[in-house]
């Protein structure tokens, strides 16, 4: 065999094993989308796997290249309205959207930043900002305490340790509360006094209750070893607490209604907070008018689509 003949049979090695791999290896596609539907680029890369004879996404090997994210996603959690206020501003933009969930137990205000409207290519809605109105440890208390009955010595120091708590009826809540009530407001002066009271009387026995013309009760304190006619203590019907329910908020005012029960001598206090899911809606429903004020942004009383 000559040596052209050498040259042409390794030529022709080498072009088998060419058109051998080339016919093993995917080949990279752009497919072109941009008449299909909206929201998709113009064109889409895919690999023809030409051993299985099938199209393959190219879009994981593609990601792993990544050196930035290719949109905003993810949901922040702030803990104050101005964060969240100030957040909102940060990232918002035409189209971005408030949410807020006004019902107790769990209220919430969302923001979704990448919201959509009508006329207008849809986005992701996965750009989000929630501020879950965390309570403070001053309301968790008063509602904690809600309806349960206290031995005296504990109510009292209830009394004393929430006293910067107390606040001073105003005269509409005095000419809307009394009525309903019937009973007479207390100051917070007055509550601190009969707190001080309870205290002497801690291990006295009471003998009788008593309902006033004026709305108030008294109750009359024995020392059992003594015949003397004992200590009338004036007891007042309602008072009002005012305190922010939620971290760094506003203030909210409750009337809390003071109710007693004697059992054998024994007397059980309890306080019931007067309709005070009501009053946490209104101030989140407050703070989700003053978050759409300051935005600029819409607001709308739900949760957001998933």
């Amino acid at each position: 065999m000559s040596k052209n003949d050498d040259d042409l049979d390794a030529h022709g090695i080498e072009l088998i094993q060419a058109l051998a791999s080339e016919a093993a290896d995917p080949t990279i596609m752009i497919v072109d989308t941009k008449d299909l539907t909206p929201g998709l680029p113009a064109g889409v890369p895919v690999a023809f796997d030409r051993k299985s004879q099938a199209f393959k996404s190219v879009k994981g090997l593609i990601e792993e290249f990544r050196q930035a994210p290719d949109r905003r996603k993810g949901t922040a959690t702030v803990e104050t309205l101005a964060s969240f206020i100030d957040l909102v501003k940060r990232h918002q933009d035409a189209d971005s959207a408030l949410f807020g969930k006004t019902v107790w137990p769990d209220p919430k205000l969302t923001a979704v930043l990448d919201y959509d409207r009508e006329g207008v290519a849809a986005r992701n809605r996965s750009h989000r900002i929630v501020y879950a109105f965390p309570l403070t440890e001053e309301f968790k208390a008063w509602v904690n305490g809600n309806a349960k009955p206290m031995e005296q010595d504990l109510f009292a120091a209830f009394l004393e340790e929430h006293a910067a708590e107390l606040a001073a009826p105003s005269d509409g809540e005095r000419s809307t509360y009394e009525p309903l009530f019937k009973e007479k407001f207390a100051t917070p002066s007055e509550l601190i006094a009969l707190s001080r009271h309870l205290e002497v009387f801690v291990s006295a026995r009471v003998k009788q209750g008593i309902r006033l013309q004026t709305g108030e009760r008294t109750i009359e304190f024995s020392e059992e070893h003594k015949d003397s006619k004992g200590e009338v203590v004036t007891i007042p019907g309602i008072f009002m607490v005012s305190l922010p329910a939620f971290v760094d908020g506003d203030a909210v005012r409750i009337p809390v209604r003071l109710r007693y029960r004697i059992v054998s001598g024994d007397v059980k206090w309890f306080y019931q907070l007067y309709r005070w899911e009501f009053f946490l809606r209104e101030q989140v429903g407050h703070d989700l008018k003053q978050a759409a004020a300051e935005t600029g942004l819409p607001a709308f009383e739900g949760a957001p689509e998933a």
